[in-house]
């Protein structure tokens, strides 16, 4: 599936439109960006993507060189769950 990345959001889209997946992380400030909407269309669901996703965007985001305030329920279930990816995100930890 091709991935499109945009400043803010990365997502596809099937060749007649459709919005297959997207995550969304809008600016908070200059360091920070909200991590504030994942999407997977329900025909795709239950394969993993929405947690592939969640590793691509935290990619781009360290890449970037920013830090991560999840939002988005699914997110911070997901980096709760995935301690690994932790390091960048300032408002979910679950290491002691």
């Amino acid at each position: 599936m091709n991935l499109i990345y945009e400043t803010n959001r990365i997502y596809s889209k099937r060749e007649d439109g459709l919005l297959l997946m997207e995550i969304t992380f809008p600016s908070r400030d200059s360091k920070r960006v909200d991590l504030n909407h994942v999407y997977v269309d329900e025909s795709l669901r239950g394969k993993g993507l929405a947690s592939s996703l969640m590793v691509k965007a935290y990619d781009y985001i360290k890449e970037k060189g920013l830090l991560i305030v999840a939002k988005c329920p699914y997110a911070i279930n997901w980096f709760k769950s995935h301690e690994d990816y932790q390091d960048i995100v300032v408002n979910v930890k679950t290491k002691k």
